[in-house]
């Protein structure tokens, strides 16, 4: 597996993101419309792309949430490549990436009905952490946390 750093310009990045868009219409529902305005991927400065054989397979990427926190978002891997450790390695990029940039906590927002993401997440030492910003009040939303 081979992991870049590059920016929402680019095309690997679009088209991943295309497909867990397409993902999470189906997982999400009727609320999927709430969750999309909040994942606009114009300007992400920091994504990570994972490739297999030099196809493109994963994704994610991290955003300033405030002066200390990064907040990731847009984690994918395509279904037949799960649990082999793609995401886990897309998200310590990620972390290794935003202490880099000089934040000291991750946080993330992701779904109560997605419990192999809360598993993910939980496994990779995040805790479930008040809701905030436009989670607020979303029953479907988990929002998690960690130092880095």
């Amino acid at each position: 597996m081979k992991l870049i750093r590059t920016t929402s310009e680019n095309p690997d990045f679009v088209a991943l993101v295309r497909e867990l868009d397409q993902y999470l219409a189906g997982v999400n529902g009727e609320a999927h419309g709430f969750f999309a305005q909040f994942n606009k991927i114009d300007m992400l400065k920091h994504t990570v792309v994972a490739y297999i054989d030099d196809i493109p397979v994963g994704c994610g990427a991290f955003k300033a949430f405030d002066t200390t926190a990064a907040e990731i978002k847009r984690m994918f891997v395509q279904p037949a490549f799960r649990g082999k450790g793609i995401a886990s390695a897309i998200l310590k990029e990620l972390e290794t990436w935003a202490a880099e940039e000089g934040f000291t906590a991750c946080m993330l927002e992701t779904g109560s009905h997605m419990p192999d993401a809360v598993a993910l997440y939980a496994a990779r030492g995040y805790n479930v952490t008040a809701k905030y910003g436009q989670y607020v009040d979303s029953e479907l939303s988990v929002c998690m946390r960690k130092d880095v």
